[in-house]
């Protein structure tokens, strides 16, 4: 028997677009004899579609034609079965959709860092990935570099600032000038595909680098620019208890840091359709020599099961080659393209590598069986309101 997988994607986020892209690729490569997909499309507004329009890349191009030929749907409970169910519901209407296992498929804030995986778990479908602890950790770079630093894994440092130090943007500015001088790279706490993210190297350009960064973010970091920049990225697959790297990549970048269109846009600005992660210019494997190869993949092992990480994920690194020096960067808990093109290189093809997602989903909700999560009590047979803990009278 088939195993009915749901592939969610989209979200409301400013990497909806490269969410769309990555699903429908892994859509493809989902292996037909095995399994049995149905593509879920959450919109902006936060509503499910499926339907024959939401599998095809060309009907995102005019988004409220591609709803109206699409049935919105809900997630339900019901007997032992976990199916999506037509919203409103109609006599003659869809069939419910019977699901097995979640394939989520989302980027950037509002859904990969744990908000979507908090829904599903909730709702209580098996999902692939991260949970929702190491995805809300793994976004947030101000929390991720203080778990990493307590472990004794390289980051550099910054200065975080909100909305209210934002009031006060020369202090700001004072502030970064004191800590790091120029030039500083300013980013979004939670972003992603280098969205908000620009080098500053004076003060008008610092001013510039804050405005960009808290219109995409209520907190922004910022933290020194390495000058002499080689950035290295390294995927890592399975589970805390056994986790293993990919091959290296280089990726090569049009401006100081790798950008939005460096990145989706196939390898630089309007050069046409992009092929998601799979497009950006690379070489792999890195020209980085054998004991940094070595050095980097035993990082990003560290790293992912330090947070806790399930599935494929992907790390970046910054080599300060001035000062030869090796830092972790970040960790994209759900990457683009889901990194098949830095696991192809080391024998594992995209469809075998969404096979070990899958396996992997299945193993941790076997995982989870075994743990209690409830216990039982009589303690509202005993208690009023009047009787809780830290009011008045409280037996409790």
């Amino acid at each position: 028997m088939k195993i009915r997988v749901g592939v969610i994607f989209g979200g409301r986020s400013v990497e909806h677009e490269v969410s769309v892209i990555s699903a429908l690729q892994a859509m493809q490569s989902l292996d037909p004899e095995k399994y049995d997909p149905t593509a879920i499309y959450l919109t902006k507004n936060n509503e499910l579609y499926v339907g024959a329009p939401v599998e095809n890349i060309e009907a995102y191009k005019d988004i409220p034609t591609l709803l109206r030929q699409s049935i919105r749907v809900v997630p339900v409970f019901d007997k032992g079965k976990y199916m999506l169910v037509q919203y409103p519901h109609r006599l003659l209407g869809m069939s419910p959709i019977e699901l097995d296992v979640i394939l989520p498929i989302v980027h950037g804030t509002n859904v990969e860092d744990g908000t979507l995986m908090g829904y599903l778990k909730t709702w209580g479908i098996p999902f692939a990935g991260c949970d929702v602890t190491a995805a809300a950790v793994g976004m947030d770079k101000y929390i991720m570099k203080t778990v990493f630093s307590d472990n004794d894994i390289p980051v550099l440092p910054c200065r975080r600032y909100t909305t209210a130090d934002y009031r006060d943007i020369d202090g700001i500015i004072s502030d970064i000038e004191k800590t790091f001088g120029y030039p500083v790279i300013v980013k979004p706490v939670n972003s992603g595909s280098s969205v908000g993210i620009s080098v500053a190297h004076d003060r008008d350009g610092l001013m510039d680098s804050l405005d960009e960064a808290f219109t995409f973010a209520n907190v922004v970091l910022a933290e020194h620019a390495i000058t002499k920049l080689k950035e290295i990225n390294c995927s890592v697959l399975g589970d805390v208890e056994d986790a293993k790297a990919s091959v290296c990549e280089e990726p090569y970048h049009s401006e100081e840091i790798l950008s939005y269109e460096d990145k989706y846009m196939s390898g630089g600005k309007n050069k046409g359709a992009s092929k998601g992660m799979a497009s950006v210019a690379r070489k792999i494997p890195a020209p980085i020599g054998d004991d940094m190869t070595k050095r980097i993949q035993e990082l990003a092992v560290r790293a992912f099961t330090c947070l806790g990480c399930n599935g494929v994920v992907r790390f970046d690194f910054m080599i300060d080659e001035e000062k030869n020096e090796l830092y972790l960067n970040e960790i994209n808990t759900i990457p683009g393209s889901l990194s098949f093109y830095l696991w192809e290189p080391a024998g594992v093809s995209y469809p075998e590598l969404l096979d070990r997602l899958i396996d992997l989903a299945m193993k941790r909700r076997r995982d989870e069986e075994r743990v209690t999560y409830s216990f039982d009590t009589n303690i509202l047979n005993q208690s009023s309101l009047s009787g809780l803990k830290g009011s008045k009278g409280s037996k409790l």
